[in-house]
């Protein structure tokens, strides 16, 4: 991948969501929320404390994991649609 973020951030390539509901229906592109689950593509190295030291990020590249709705900023790369985030923006890891 040509981005790497900085810091305590991470990029984000969200899941597909479900194309039919647990009745059968088919549910119109205009009408699906957007999924709250990803995978991490890239990792910044880390924040820092006061002190200079660096505090190791707790996810890694290819960890499915859980955000809020509204977290991230969406960008592309390579014409893929990504988001990036702080590492605070992400709720848990999928196991």
């Amino acid at each position: 991948m040509a981005f790497k973020p900085l810091h305590d951030r991470v990029v984000v390539r969200r899941t597909e969501g479900d194309e039919k509901t647990a009745g059968g229906l088919i549910i119109p592109d205009s009408a699906k929320e957007k999924p709250s689950e990803g995978e991490i593509v890239s990792v910044g190295e880390g924040a820092r404390k006061d002190s200079g030291e660096l505090i190791a990020p707790s996810v890694k590249a290819g960890d499915r994991v859980l955000f809020g709705k509204w977290s991230g900023t969406e960008i592309t790369v390579e014409g893929e649609e990504l988001l990036i985030m702080k590492e605070s923006d992400i709720l848990g890891i999928i196991a």
